[in-house]
Protein backbone atom coordinates (compact mmCIF):
# COMPACT_ATOMS: atom_id res chain seq x y z
CA UNK A 1 0.00 0.00 0.00
CA UNK A 2 1.40 3.11 -0.92
CA UNK A 3 2.27 5.73 1.82
CA UNK A 4 2.77 9.45 2.16
CA UNK A 5 6.16 9.50 1.23
CA UNK A 6 5.39 7.49 -2.31
CA UNK A 7 2.60 9.93 -3.23
CA UNK A 8 5.54 12.80 -2.53
CA UNK A 9 8.00 10.98 -4.07
CA UNK A 10 6.02 10.61 -7.25
CA UNK A 11 4.58 14.55 -7.24
CA UNK A 12 8.71 15.84 -6.32
CA UNK A 13 9.03 13.58 -10.02
CA UNK A 14 6.26 15.46 -11.44
CA UNK A 15 7.74 18.39 -10.26
CA UNK A 16 11.32 18.01 -12.31
CA UNK A 17 9.58 17.07 -15.21
CA UNK A 18 8.14 20.56 -15.02
CA UNK A 19 11.15 22.31 -14.19
CA UNK A 20 12.87 20.46 -17.12
CA UNK A 21 9.93 21.49 -19.54
CA UNK A 22 11.26 25.19 -18.34
CA UNK A 23 7.81 25.66 -16.44
CA UNK A 24 7.57 27.80 -13.84
CA UNK A 25 5.54 25.51 -10.81
CA UNK A 26 4.83 28.73 -8.87
CA UNK A 27 4.65 31.51 -10.85
CA UNK A 28 3.20 35.07 -8.99
CA UNK A 29 1.06 35.84 -11.46
CA UNK A 30 -2.39 34.80 -12.20
CA UNK A 31 -5.44 36.15 -13.73
CA UNK A 32 -9.80 35.80 -12.76
CA UNK A 33 -12.65 37.31 -14.99
CA UNK A 34 -15.11 35.16 -12.59
CA UNK A 35 -15.26 33.57 -9.33
CA UNK A 36 -16.98 29.70 -9.84
CA UNK A 37 -20.14 30.91 -8.61
CA UNK A 38 -20.57 34.15 -10.36
CA UNK A 39 -19.59 32.20 -13.57
CA UNK A 40 -22.54 29.99 -12.75
CA UNK A 41 -24.82 32.06 -11.54
CA UNK A 42 -24.94 34.14 -14.99
CA UNK A 43 -24.33 31.32 -17.12
CA UNK A 44 -27.73 32.48 -19.21
CA UNK A 45 -25.66 35.80 -19.81
CA UNK A 46 -22.43 34.22 -20.16
CA UNK A 47 -23.24 31.06 -22.55
CA UNK A 48 -20.10 30.80 -25.25
CA UNK A 49 -18.28 34.08 -23.32
CA UNK A 50 -14.62 33.15 -22.46
CA UNK A 51 -14.37 33.47 -18.52
CA UNK A 52 -11.27 32.62 -16.69
CA UNK A 53 -11.23 31.08 -13.59
CA UNK A 54 -8.54 29.82 -10.61
CA UNK A 55 -8.66 27.26 -8.05
CA UNK A 56 -7.63 23.79 -6.66
CA UNK A 57 -8.08 20.68 -8.22
CA UNK A 58 -10.55 18.38 -6.75
CA UNK A 59 -10.05 15.42 -9.78
CA UNK A 60 -9.00 14.35 -12.72
CA UNK A 61 -10.41 11.88 -15.44
CA UNK A 62 -8.56 11.52 -18.60
CA UNK A 63 -9.87 9.91 -21.43
CA UNK A 64 -7.16 10.11 -23.93
CA UNK A 65 -8.37 13.68 -26.26
CA UNK A 66 -11.42 13.96 -23.60
CA UNK A 67 -10.40 15.24 -19.97
CA UNK A 68 -12.48 16.22 -16.87
CA UNK A 69 -11.28 18.62 -14.29
CA UNK A 70 -13.28 19.56 -11.21
CA UNK A 71 -11.92 22.63 -9.97
CA UNK A 72 -13.03 24.34 -7.19
CA UNK A 73 -12.08 27.83 -5.45
CA UNK A 74 -13.63 29.98 -2.51
CA UNK A 75 -17.08 30.55 -3.73
CA UNK A 76 -17.72 27.11 -5.01
CA UNK A 77 -17.22 24.00 -7.59
CA UNK A 78 -17.24 23.80 -11.49
CA UNK A 79 -16.12 21.30 -13.98
CA UNK A 80 -13.19 21.73 -16.45
CA UNK A 81 -14.24 20.40 -19.86
CA UNK A 82 -11.23 19.69 -22.01
CA UNK A 83 -11.21 18.46 -26.04
CA UNK A 84 -7.58 17.69 -27.24
CA UNK A 85 -8.49 19.93 -30.38
CA UNK A 86 -8.86 23.06 -28.40
CA UNK A 87 -6.62 23.05 -25.79
CA UNK A 88 -4.04 24.95 -25.92
CA UNK A 89 -0.44 23.50 -26.67
CA UNK A 90 2.58 23.67 -24.02
CA UNK A 91 3.58 27.02 -23.22
CA UNK A 92 6.20 26.80 -20.83
CA UNK A 93 7.23 30.12 -20.69
CA UNK A 94 3.97 31.35 -19.80
CA UNK A 95 3.10 28.26 -17.90
CA UNK A 96 0.09 26.67 -20.10
CA UNK A 97 0.08 22.92 -20.26
CA UNK A 98 -1.15 21.40 -23.33
CA UNK A 99 -3.27 17.92 -23.06
CA UNK A 100 0.02 16.00 -22.98
CA UNK A 101 0.99 17.70 -19.52
CA UNK A 102 -2.21 16.70 -17.91
CA UNK A 103 -0.39 13.76 -16.39
CA UNK A 104 2.27 16.01 -14.33
CA UNK A 105 -0.90 17.07 -12.70
CA UNK A 106 -2.60 16.14 -9.44
CA UNK A 107 -5.55 16.50 -7.47
CA UNK A 108 -4.06 19.12 -5.15
CA UNK A 109 -2.60 21.57 -7.79
CA UNK A 110 -4.23 24.92 -8.16
CA UNK A 111 -4.42 25.51 -11.70
CA UNK A 112 -5.94 28.82 -14.02
CA UNK A 113 -8.68 27.73 -17.00
CA UNK A 114 -9.61 30.22 -19.44
CA UNK A 115 -12.54 29.28 -22.09
CA UNK A 116 -16.38 29.37 -22.87
CA UNK A 117 -19.06 28.78 -20.61
CA UNK A 118 -20.22 25.26 -22.50
CA UNK A 119 -23.01 22.56 -21.88
CA UNK A 120 -21.55 19.05 -22.02
CA UNK A 121 -23.74 15.74 -23.60
CA UNK A 122 -24.64 15.06 -20.00
CA UNK A 123 -25.96 18.54 -19.49
CA UNK A 124 -23.49 20.13 -16.67
CA UNK A 125 -22.52 23.63 -17.21
CA UNK A 126 -18.76 23.54 -17.46
CA UNK A 127 -15.63 25.63 -18.58
CA UNK A 128 -14.83 24.79 -22.14
CA UNK A 129 -10.76 24.74 -21.28
CA UNK A 130 -8.60 26.59 -23.85
CA UNK A 131 -6.09 27.55 -22.26
CA UNK A 132 -4.80 25.59 -18.74
CA UNK A 133 -2.30 27.46 -16.57
CA UNK A 134 0.02 26.17 -13.69
CA UNK A 135 -0.26 28.06 -10.38
CA UNK A 136 0.79 25.47 -7.93
CA UNK A 137 2.24 22.39 -7.85
CA UNK A 138 1.22 20.58 -4.56
CA UNK A 139 3.34 18.09 -2.81
CA UNK A 140 1.38 16.05 -0.87
CA UNK A 141 -2.55 14.65 -1.84
CA UNK A 142 -5.66 15.57 0.37
CA UNK A 143 -6.69 12.28 2.08
CA UNK A 144 -10.67 11.73 1.24
CA UNK A 145 -11.72 11.60 4.83
CA UNK A 146 -10.35 13.22 8.00
CA UNK A 147 -11.95 12.59 11.43
CA UNK A 148 -9.49 12.21 13.96
CA UNK A 149 -9.83 15.52 15.84
CA UNK A 150 -6.34 15.67 17.00
CA UNK A 151 -5.09 15.36 13.15
CA UNK A 152 -8.07 17.96 12.28
CA UNK A 153 -7.11 20.83 15.11
CA UNK A 154 -3.41 19.72 13.71
CA UNK A 155 -4.02 20.69 10.10
CA UNK A 156 -6.70 22.68 10.12
CA UNK A 157 -5.97 24.04 6.29
CA UNK A 158 -6.20 20.00 5.14
CA UNK A 159 -10.11 19.84 7.81
CA UNK A 160 -11.60 23.02 5.47
CA UNK A 161 -10.67 20.89 2.57
CA UNK A 162 -11.61 17.90 3.54
CA UNK A 163 -14.26 19.07 5.36
CA UNK A 164 -16.46 22.31 3.81
CA UNK A 165 -18.21 23.01 6.74
CA UNK A 166 -15.72 23.57 8.76
CA UNK A 167 -14.83 26.54 6.41
CA UNK A 168 -18.28 27.23 6.51
CA UNK A 169 -18.09 27.93 10.09
CA UNK A 170 -15.51 30.69 9.72
CA UNK A 171 -16.90 32.35 7.33
CA UNK A 172 -19.80 32.88 9.99
CA UNK A 173 -17.41 33.40 12.34
CA UNK A 174 -16.30 36.08 10.59
CA UNK A 175 -19.93 37.40 9.90
CA UNK A 176 -20.34 37.30 13.62
CA UNK A 177 -17.42 39.89 14.65
CA UNK A 178 -18.71 41.98 11.46
CA UNK A 179 -22.07 42.30 12.80
CA UNK A 180 -21.05 43.18 15.96
CA UNK A 181 -18.98 46.32 14.79
CA UNK A 182 -21.28 47.12 12.37
CA UNK A 183 -23.97 47.60 14.94
CA UNK A 184 -21.90 49.89 17.46
CA UNK A 185 -20.42 51.71 14.91
CA UNK A 186 -24.26 52.70 13.75
CA UNK A 187 -24.96 53.62 17.12
CA UNK A 188 -22.38 56.08 17.26
CA UNK A 189 -19.06 53.96 18.85
CA UNK A 190 -15.07 54.53 18.40
CA UNK A 191 -13.52 51.55 17.85
CA UNK A 192 -9.88 52.19 19.38
CA UNK A 193 -7.33 49.31 19.76
CA UNK A 194 -5.77 49.14 23.23
CA UNK A 195 -2.43 47.43 24.31
CA UNK A 196 -2.39 43.34 24.81
CA UNK A 197 0.59 44.34 26.90
CA UNK A 198 0.19 45.91 30.51
CA UNK A 199 2.05 46.76 33.28
CA UNK A 200 -1.21 45.89 35.61
CA UNK A 201 -3.57 43.51 34.66
CA UNK A 202 -7.34 43.76 35.87
CA UNK A 203 -11.10 43.91 34.36
CA UNK A 204 -11.34 39.96 35.30
CA UNK A 205 -10.81 37.57 37.77
CA UNK A 206 -8.38 35.11 35.95
CA UNK A 207 -4.46 34.36 36.31
CA UNK A 208 -2.84 36.41 34.01
CA UNK A 209 0.30 35.02 31.25
CA UNK A 210 3.51 36.50 32.39
CA UNK A 211 6.39 37.95 30.13
CA UNK A 212 8.68 40.98 30.09
CA UNK A 213 9.72 43.24 27.61
CA UNK A 214 13.64 43.67 27.11
CA UNK A 215 13.34 47.15 26.13
CA UNK A 216 11.88 47.62 29.67
CA UNK A 217 12.86 44.54 31.55
CA UNK A 218 13.12 45.62 35.38
CA UNK A 219 9.05 45.43 35.32
CA UNK A 220 7.46 41.98 34.54
CA UNK A 221 4.50 42.55 31.96
CA UNK A 222 1.28 40.69 31.63
CA UNK A 223 -1.26 39.88 28.60
CA UNK A 224 -4.50 41.39 29.27
CA UNK A 225 -7.11 39.26 30.76
CA UNK A 226 -9.61 42.03 29.62
CA UNK A 227 -9.71 45.36 27.57
CA UNK A 228 -11.44 47.03 30.75
CA UNK A 229 -9.92 49.00 32.57
CA UNK A 230 -8.19 51.01 29.42
CA UNK A 231 -10.94 51.73 27.72
CA UNK A 232 -12.66 53.08 30.79
CA UNK A 233 -9.72 55.42 30.84
CA UNK A 234 -10.57 56.39 27.48
CA UNK A 235 -13.99 57.16 28.98
CA UNK A 236 -12.12 59.63 31.34
CA UNK A 237 -10.32 60.88 27.97
CA UNK A 238 -13.06 62.40 26.74
CA UNK A 239 -14.57 59.78 24.60
CA UNK A 240 -18.26 59.16 25.22
CA UNK A 241 -19.12 55.39 23.26
CA UNK A 242 -15.96 53.60 22.73
CA UNK A 243 -15.03 49.73 22.48
CA UNK A 244 -12.55 47.07 20.64
CA UNK A 245 -12.64 43.99 19.43
CA UNK A 246 -9.28 41.60 19.80
CA UNK A 247 -7.77 39.00 22.00
CA UNK A 248 -7.94 38.51 25.12
CA UNK A 249 -5.56 35.40 27.64
CA UNK A 250 -6.46 33.46 30.40
CA UNK A 251 -3.99 30.99 32.15
CA UNK A 252 -6.73 28.64 32.30
CA UNK A 253 -7.52 25.12 31.60
CA UNK A 254 -9.62 24.14 28.41
CA UNK A 255 -13.10 23.75 28.37
CA UNK A 256 -15.81 22.97 26.00
CA UNK A 257 -16.08 26.53 26.60
CA UNK A 258 -13.03 28.39 27.57
CA UNK A 259 -9.30 28.67 25.87
CA UNK A 260 -6.84 30.72 27.41
CA UNK A 261 -6.78 32.73 23.96
CA UNK A 262 -9.81 34.16 22.39
CA UNK A 263 -11.14 37.42 20.67
CA UNK A 264 -13.76 39.22 22.90
CA UNK A 265 -15.51 42.50 22.46
CA UNK A 266 -15.99 45.17 25.29
CA UNK A 267 -17.83 48.54 24.67
CA UNK A 268 -18.29 50.87 27.11
CA UNK A 269 -20.92 54.50 26.98
CA UNK A 270 -21.12 57.28 29.58
CA UNK A 271 -23.56 58.82 30.83
CA UNK A 272 -25.72 55.38 30.53
CA UNK A 273 -26.61 52.92 33.40
CA UNK A 274 -27.04 49.01 33.48
CA UNK A 275 -30.98 49.63 32.46
CA UNK A 276 -29.57 51.51 29.11
CA UNK A 277 -27.31 48.41 28.72
CA UNK A 278 -30.04 45.61 29.08
CA UNK A 279 -31.90 47.24 26.14
CA UNK A 280 -29.32 47.97 24.11
CA UNK A 281 -27.77 44.55 24.50
CA UNK A 282 -31.23 42.33 23.80
CA UNK A 283 -31.33 44.09 20.84
CA UNK A 284 -28.19 43.95 19.68
CA UNK A 285 -27.82 40.36 20.35
CA UNK A 286 -30.71 39.86 18.19
CA UNK A 287 -29.30 41.65 15.20
CA UNK A 288 -25.91 40.46 15.25
CA UNK A 289 -27.48 36.27 16.00
CA UNK A 290 -29.69 37.00 12.91
CA UNK A 291 -27.26 38.45 10.70
CA UNK A 292 -24.55 35.61 11.43
CA UNK A 293 -27.41 32.78 11.49
CA UNK A 294 -30.21 33.90 9.71
CA UNK A 295 -32.49 33.48 12.63
CA UNK A 296 -33.56 33.65 16.09
CA UNK A 297 -34.67 30.30 16.70
CA UNK A 298 -31.84 27.95 18.17
CA UNK A 299 -31.91 24.17 19.37
CA UNK A 300 -28.49 24.06 21.24
CA UNK A 301 -28.08 20.47 22.53
CA UNK A 302 -31.08 19.90 25.45
CA UNK A 303 -32.05 23.37 24.60
CA UNK A 304 -34.17 25.64 22.57
CA UNK A 305 -33.51 28.69 22.21
CA UNK A 306 -36.15 31.80 21.16
CA UNK A 307 -34.15 34.98 21.37
CA UNK A 308 -36.99 36.81 19.57
CA UNK A 309 -39.17 37.84 22.78
CA UNK A 310 -38.92 39.09 25.78
CA UNK A 311 -35.69 38.57 28.17
CA UNK A 312 -36.84 37.65 31.75
CA UNK A 313 -35.25 39.00 34.70
CA UNK A 314 -33.56 36.73 37.76
CA UNK A 315 -32.33 38.37 40.95
CA UNK A 316 -28.88 36.67 42.32
CA UNK A 317 -29.99 36.37 45.77
CA UNK A 318 -33.17 35.12 45.54
CA UNK A 319 -31.75 32.49 42.91
CA UNK A 320 -29.27 31.33 45.67
CA UNK A 321 -32.18 31.50 48.23
CA UNK A 322 -34.95 29.19 46.32
CA UNK A 323 -32.17 26.31 45.20
CA UNK A 324 -29.98 26.23 48.32
CA UNK A 325 -31.28 27.94 51.16
CA UNK A 326 -28.56 29.97 51.38
CA UNK A 327 -28.55 33.87 51.99
CA UNK A 328 -25.36 35.25 50.28
CA UNK A 329 -25.65 38.20 52.65
CA UNK A 330 -25.64 36.21 55.98
CA UNK A 331 -23.68 33.10 55.49
CA UNK A 332 -20.16 31.68 56.27
CA UNK A 333 -17.31 30.03 54.76
CA UNK A 334 -18.32 26.58 56.13
CA UNK A 335 -21.71 27.01 55.42
CA UNK A 336 -20.89 27.15 51.84
CA UNK A 337 -18.25 25.01 51.69
CA UNK A 338 -20.48 22.45 53.23
CA UNK A 339 -23.38 22.75 50.59
CA UNK A 340 -20.65 22.72 47.73
CA UNK A 341 -19.98 19.16 48.96
CA UNK A 342 -23.91 18.45 49.37
CA UNK A 343 -23.91 18.79 45.62
CA UNK A 344 -21.16 17.16 44.73
CA UNK A 345 -18.64 20.26 43.61
CA UNK A 346 -15.43 20.73 44.64
CA UNK A 347 -13.88 22.32 47.20
CA UNK A 348 -10.23 24.19 47.15
CA UNK A 349 -8.18 25.41 49.84
CA UNK A 350 -8.37 28.81 48.05
CA UNK A 351 -12.03 29.10 48.18
CA UNK A 352 -13.66 32.15 49.46
CA UNK A 353 -17.54 33.26 50.22
CA UNK A 354 -17.28 34.86 46.42
CA UNK A 355 -15.88 31.85 44.60
CA UNK A 356 -18.11 29.27 46.83
CA UNK A 357 -21.37 31.57 45.98
CA UNK A 358 -20.05 31.32 42.29
CA UNK A 359 -19.77 27.88 42.42
CA UNK A 360 -23.04 26.93 43.56
CA UNK A 361 -24.58 29.67 41.05
CA UNK A 362 -23.12 28.31 38.07
CA UNK A 363 -24.51 24.64 39.29
CA UNK A 364 -28.34 26.59 38.52
CA UNK A 365 -26.82 28.24 35.13
CA UNK A 366 -26.15 24.94 33.95
CA UNK A 367 -29.52 24.15 33.60
CA UNK A 368 -30.87 27.54 32.14
CA UNK A 369 -32.13 27.92 28.42
CA UNK A 370 -32.69 31.28 28.44
CA UNK A 371 -32.59 34.11 27.50
CA UNK A 372 -32.55 35.20 31.32
CA UNK A 373 -31.05 38.16 32.61
CA UNK A 374 -29.17 37.89 35.71
CA UNK A 375 -29.17 40.91 37.66
CA UNK A 376 -28.01 42.46 41.62
CA UNK A 377 -24.85 40.66 42.02
CA UNK A 378 -23.44 40.70 45.16
CA UNK A 379 -20.58 43.52 45.39
CA UNK A 380 -18.42 41.26 47.07
CA UNK A 381 -18.21 39.10 43.45
CA UNK A 382 -18.35 42.49 41.30
CA UNK A 383 -15.59 44.67 42.68
CA UNK A 384 -15.97 46.90 39.71
CA UNK A 385 -19.74 47.70 39.33
CA UNK A 386 -21.48 50.22 40.55
CA UNK A 387 -23.63 49.31 43.92
CA UNK A 388 -27.33 49.39 43.59
CA UNK A 389 -29.07 52.66 45.47
CA UNK A 390 -31.86 50.05 46.44
CA UNK A 391 -29.32 47.61 48.26
CA UNK A 392 -25.81 48.76 48.74
CA UNK A 393 -24.63 45.16 49.44
CA UNK A 394 -26.34 44.55 45.28
CA UNK A 395 -24.32 45.65 42.21
CA UNK A 396 -25.60 47.14 39.42
CA UNK A 397 -24.54 44.37 37.10
CA UNK A 398 -26.40 42.32 34.44
CA UNK A 399 -25.42 39.25 32.61
CA UNK A 400 -27.20 37.10 30.24
CA UNK A 401 -27.58 33.53 30.56
CA UNK A 402 -28.64 31.40 27.78
CA UNK A 403 -28.31 27.66 26.27
CA UNK A 404 -26.70 26.79 30.37
CA UNK A 405 -23.75 29.54 29.83
CA UNK A 406 -23.52 33.13 30.84
CA UNK A 407 -22.74 34.93 27.51
CA UNK A 408 -21.62 38.16 28.68
CA UNK A 409 -21.62 40.47 31.29
CA UNK A 410 -22.48 44.16 32.12
CA UNK A 411 -22.42 46.97 34.47
CA UNK A 412 -23.10 50.25 36.04
CA UNK A 413 -19.43 51.18 36.03
CA UNK A 414 -18.11 52.32 39.34
CA UNK A 415 -16.58 55.85 39.08
CA UNK A 416 -16.14 56.96 42.58
CA UNK A 417 -12.53 56.74 43.04
CA UNK A 418 -12.51 55.89 47.12
CA UNK A 419 -14.70 53.09 46.78
CA UNK A 420 -12.61 52.04 43.70
CA UNK A 421 -9.46 51.86 45.92
CA UNK A 422 -11.07 49.92 49.01
CA UNK A 423 -12.23 47.26 46.49
CA UNK A 424 -9.11 47.13 44.98
CA UNK A 425 -6.98 47.17 48.17
CA UNK A 426 -9.45 43.75 49.24
CA UNK A 427 -8.86 42.52 45.76
CA UNK A 428 -5.25 42.57 46.20
CA UNK A 429 -5.43 41.00 49.76
CA UNK A 430 -6.90 37.99 48.39
CA UNK A 431 -4.49 37.46 45.75
CA UNK A 432 -1.36 38.16 48.26
CA UNK A 433 -3.31 35.20 50.43
CA UNK A 434 -3.14 32.78 47.07
CA UNK A 435 -5.70 33.86 44.95
CA UNK A 436 -4.27 34.00 41.60
CA UNK A 437 -7.68 35.16 40.20
CA UNK A 438 -8.27 37.85 42.45
CA UNK A 439 -7.21 41.46 40.46
CA UNK A 440 -4.58 43.58 40.99
CA UNK A 441 -4.18 47.07 42.54
CA UNK A 442 -4.45 49.29 39.96
CA UNK A 443 -3.12 52.48 41.17
CA UNK A 444 -3.17 54.78 37.90
CA UNK A 445 -6.73 53.39 37.29
CA UNK A 446 -7.77 55.17 40.52
CA UNK A 447 -6.18 58.47 39.75
CA UNK A 448 -7.84 58.30 36.43
CA UNK A 449 -10.99 58.64 38.65
CA UNK A 450 -9.46 61.10 40.85
CA UNK A 451 -9.44 62.96 37.25
CA UNK A 452 -12.97 61.97 37.03
CA UNK A 453 -15.14 59.35 34.36
CA UNK A 454 -18.46 60.06 34.03
CA UNK A 455 -21.16 57.68 34.61
CA UNK A 456 -21.35 54.64 32.54
CA UNK A 457 -22.38 51.36 31.46
CA UNK A 458 -20.03 49.03 29.97
CA UNK A 459 -20.38 45.44 28.64
CA UNK A 460 -18.23 42.43 27.42
CA UNK A 461 -18.07 39.24 25.22
CA UNK A 462 -16.36 36.67 24.23
CA UNK A 463 -16.27 34.34 21.01
CA UNK A 464 -18.18 32.12 23.18
CA UNK A 465 -21.56 33.66 22.00
CA UNK A 466 -20.76 32.81 18.65
CA UNK A 467 -19.57 28.88 19.99
CA UNK A 468 -22.54 28.58 21.80
CA UNK A 469 -25.15 29.51 19.20
CA UNK A 470 -23.13 27.02 16.40
CA UNK A 471 -23.16 24.66 18.76
CA UNK A 472 -19.46 23.84 18.70
CA UNK A 473 -16.83 23.24 21.41
CA UNK A 474 -14.24 25.71 21.92
CA UNK A 475 -11.60 24.39 19.76
CA UNK A 476 -13.70 23.54 16.78
CA UNK A 477 -15.30 27.13 16.77
CA UNK A 478 -11.26 28.73 16.54
CA UNK A 479 -9.49 27.94 13.29
CA UNK A 480 -5.97 27.31 15.14
CA UNK A 481 -6.65 25.97 18.59
CA UNK A 482 -3.25 25.51 20.55
CA UNK A 483 -2.37 22.09 21.42
CA UNK A 484 0.78 20.09 22.49
CA UNK A 485 3.81 20.56 20.19
CA UNK A 486 4.48 17.59 18.02
CA UNK A 487 5.63 16.06 14.93
CA UNK A 488 4.73 13.06 13.41
CA UNK A 489 6.82 10.15 12.30
CA UNK A 490 6.02 10.63 8.60
CA UNK A 491 7.31 14.05 8.66
CA UNK A 492 10.35 13.21 10.84
CA UNK A 493 11.43 10.38 7.63
CA UNK A 494 10.35 13.14 5.14
CA UNK A 495 12.73 15.65 6.07
CA UNK A 496 15.55 13.32 7.63
CA UNK A 497 18.25 16.38 7.53
CA UNK A 498 16.24 18.97 8.92
CA UNK A 499 17.09 19.56 12.57
CA UNK A 500 13.17 19.37 13.40
CA UNK A 501 11.79 20.04 17.65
Amino acid sequence: MATLQDYRNERLRKLEQLRELGVNPYPAESERSHYIADALSQYDTLEGVDVTVVGRIVSIRSFGKLAFIRLRDESGGVQLYLQADDVAELDAARGVLGMKQLKLLDTGDFVQATGPMVTTQTGEQSVGVRELRLLTKSLRPMPEKLENKEERFRRRYVDMNVNPEVRERFIRRSKFWQATRDYLNDNGFTEVNIPVLEHTTGGADANPFVTHMDALDDHPFYLRISHELPLKRLLGAGFERVYDIGPRFRNENYTDEHLPEHVAMEWYAAYWNWKDGMQFMEDMYKYVLEQTFGTLQFKLGEFDVDMSGEWEVWDYREVIQKHYGIDVYDTTIEQVAAKLKEEGLEVEKTDSIPRGVDKLWKKIRGTVAGPVWLVNTPKFVSPLSKENPDDPRATERFQPVMAGSELGNGFSELNDPIDQLQRFVEQQGMRDDGDDEAMMLDIDYVEMLEYGMPPACGWGFSERVFWIFEDVTAREGVPFPQLRADIDETTKAIYPDVPLR
